[in-house]
């Protein structure tokens, strides 16, 4: 990872986030999201730090790996946008940072609003002038929380932790990313749902 902040990423320069405080934490009660939890994830943070760029190879290796996936960093007659891809890249390293260091502030909320944003036909493709798909379907949001957190198991498990911590930093993940997960679907539903 570099220093420079990966290109449009812009975390503390968008605008607020629907969520209230008080509905984030009605989610965190709901997928048991505790003080314990911010704990482990900076432990997974520091764990993790090294490994980001192997962990993106599993990760795009699985897209890559499957042409419904690959298709939405690609045109819409099917050509792949490796500039695309690369700069997404570039910033879901930084969630990965993100996912284990920053506080669920108003920052961090509107953010994950962003992220859900950047995803529909709303503002997919408008980062980085895209010439891609208008938007990623909400079931493959939903469906890409398993390999983003069964995939972090093994990197956890590279610092020598013992069994009960590694499992500690694995659940506060898979909550985090579940948590994410749901404020970034907000954008797809009206208020009404």
């Amino acid at each position: 990872m570099t220093t420079q902040p990966p290109a449009g990423y812009a975390y503390g320069s968008t605008p607020p986030s629907p969520v209230s405080r008080d509905e984030l934490a009605k989610l965190e009660a709901t997928v048991l999201f505790t003080a314990d939890d911010v704990q482990d994830l900076r432990m997974a943070g520091d764990v993790l730090e090294d490994q980001v760029e192997d962990i993106l190879d599993v990760w795009y290796g699985f897209v890559a790996s499957h042409p419904h996936l690959v298709a939405y960093f690609a045109t819409p007659d099917g050509r792949v946008l490796d500039d695309y891809l690369a700069r997404v890249r570039q910033r879901f390293g930084q969630w990965i940072m993100d996912t284990c260091h920053r506080p669920h502030d108003e920052g961090w909320l509107s953010y994950a609003h962003e992220i859900g944003l950047r995803h529909t036909q709303d503002k997919k493709n408008q980062t980085d002038q895209a010439a891609s798909v208008r938007h990623i379907p909400l079931r493959y949001m939903v469906a890409f929380i398993y390999p983003i957190t069964a995939t972090i198991r093994p990197f956890l498990a590279n610092k020598g932790h013992d069994e009960g911590t590694v499992e500690r930093m694995y659940q506060a993940w898979f909550k985090s990313v579940t948590l994410q997960t749901a404020l970034w679907l907000q954008p797809y539903a009206a208020d009404t749902w």
